[in-house]
């Protein structure tokens, strides 16, 4: 049976529900029939399960009746009173649990939501909270926070934050006007992010106001300094001249402006741009975040995904008004996390030098009366993550650490040799109104085609410089340049690959100091 037949049949079925609540009797007799019938399927569930299978106790019960919640939404309600009562709910749940809700069930009534619109008004802000009298109201899947949202509900059922508790916003607008440009009312052009996330509380206060719903900013900006031990160095070589503005002093302090970014994804747009149907994608995020998100499969109607990922950061050295002009200069690096170069110096990767590398570049075109940009995705090991990344670190250093090798050991272990599909990345650029690159920061071909073709000209690129490469990270810088990296400089031959090896391996094998122990 297809999906619209299926919603067809629940819709039915809704409707049968519906007529019920208007006679009592006809409802009790209903769920009898229904227990009844509950207690036959279980009876030959056990009947047909092996010994090793779980029992009732490890497993959900087949017992609990199925009504219609104070939000119109299906709901599973627990028979026993026994178990009930001795569990204490965190303040704010609901007493049935929300399984799952369909576009056209009673009190469900999304707030509008018209994507690409330019006023922000007509487009509506994105409701995501299930708090009660907001939870009707939802016009997206998913929940702030992203990946953290799992530490939210942590501090709920510890007890260390109430289930209803709602910020407030006091103080807390951006430190800097950033927008509205013209790329935000464009909706093939930013489907990842929501153009309006920093000024939601105050842009759409009236929802809150008037209806009293929970909606929250997805941005947020702010100002600061950062300090780089290699930026003092880089003072003293005289790469990096203090200013008092931009570089403080002479410890290479420099003045920020910093942009925070959830996800949040409009789903027809992401689908397009990876040139997929909806419907392939909805059922993929179903399926492998573990059916997670059945909204992606039973509500068409919702159109706003916030996915359980990690965001972005974006670094602004600089008048960040100037970001958008295209009468002056603009330097950027979009740099993907590496938890183990960036913060702590491991030298298998050349991450960390190319990010300082990145930065004094943009301080200077910045000193320079330009625009200096840093943007830094959370997508750590190729997005593949670092547990990933560490087996092939251990695959890699217990074999042949050759060049030659390098993105196939990836593949053996995670099937693919890279996951962070920069498809998406050029919205960040989008919605801080860039409309061309004069020194890009870069050597990745995924990374410069992805802008390219998002109708962002770059006019040159930089390759990081020779002498800042550790020893241990030519193989990664081999095989890159073979795979079509930019290079200024030679392309590596098959021969060549062939000959560049990690600094623990030798003619006599692999010499890591991990075999030793």
């Amino acid at each position: 049976m297809d999906q619209d037949a299926l919603l067809k049949a629940l819709g039915a079925i809704q409707g049968q529900l519906e007529s019920l609540t208007k006679d009592n009797a006809a409802i009790r007799n209903e769920n009898a029939q229904l227990k009844d019938s509950i207690n036959m399927l279980d009876a030959k569930i056990h009947a047909n399960t092996p010994h090793h299978a779980p029992t009732t106790e490890n497993r959900p019960s087949s017992s609990g009746m199925m009504s219609n919640d104070s939000n119109g939404a299906l709901a599973s309600t627990p028979e026993s009173p026994a178990r009930s009562s001795s569990v204490t709910l965190p303040l704010g749940f609901p007493p049935k649990i929300v399984l799952v809700t369909y576009p056209k069930q009673v009190g469900v009534n999304p707030v509008s939501m018209d994507w690409g619109n330019r006023d922000p008004v007509k487009r509506g802000p994105v409701v995501v909270s299930r708090h009660k009298g907001t939870a009707r109201r939802r016009n997206a899947i998913g929940a702030h926070g992203g990946c953290y949202s799992i530490y939210h509900a942590l501090a709920v059922a510890s007890k260390n934050l109430e289930s209803d508790h709602r910020p407030i916003f006091t103080n807390a607008e951006p430190a800097v006007t950033l927008g509205p440009h013209p790329q935000w009312g464009d909706k093939k052009k930013i489907v990842a992010m929501d153009p309006w996330g920093h000024i939601s509380p105050w842009q759409f206060k009236q929802y809150i106001d008037d209806e009293g719903l929970d909606i929250r900013p997805t941005i947020a900006i702010t100002r600061a300094h950062m300090r780089l031990p290699e930026l003092e160095s880089s003072v003293k070589a005289g790469r990096l001249v203090p200013d008092g503005q931009i570089c403080i002093n002479e410890t290479g302090e420099l003045a920020v402006t910093k942009v925070a970014v959830e996800p949040v994804w409009y789903l027809p747009g992401v689908a397009e741009r990876f040139g997929i149907d909806e419907q392939v994608l909805r059922r993929a995020l179903f399926e492998e975040t573990g059916g997670s998100y059945p909204e992606l499969i039973t509500r068409d109607d919702i159109k706003l995904f916030m996915p359980p990922i990690g965001g972005l950061t974006v670094y602004i050295f600089g008048d960040p008004a100037k970001m958008s002009d295209p009468n002056v200069k603009l330097a950027l690096r979009v740099h993907d996390e590496c938890n183990g170069s960036d913060v702590f110096g491991s030298d298998i990767c050349t991450c960390r030098p190319y990010l300082i590398f990145g930065i004094e570049e943009a301080v200077k075109q910045a000193q320079q009366g330009g625009s200096g940009v840093i943007i830094y995705f959370r997508k750590e090991g190729r997005a593949l993550g670092e547990v990933t990344k560490y087996l092939v670190y251990n695959a890699r250093k217990r074999g042949l650490d050759k060049a030659s090798e390098y993105f196939k050991r990836t593949e053996d272990i995670a099937g693919v040799k890279d996951m962070r599909f920069q498809a998406l990345m050029p919205d960040i650029l989008h919605w801080l109104g860039i409309q061309k690159i004069d020194t890009m920061l870069s050597m990745s071909d995924m990374k410069h085609d992805a802008i390219v073709g998002q109708g962002i000209p770059i006019h040159k690129r930089v390759e990081i410089p020779q002498e800042l490469i550790p020893e241990d990270s030519m193989v990664e810088i081999g095989a890159k340049i073979a795979a079509g990296y930019f290079t200024s400089g030679a392309q590596v031959t098959s021969e060549q690959l062939e000959n560049i090896q990690g600094r623990n391996w030798t003619q006599d094998g692999p010499k890591w100091e991990d075999l030793d122990h």
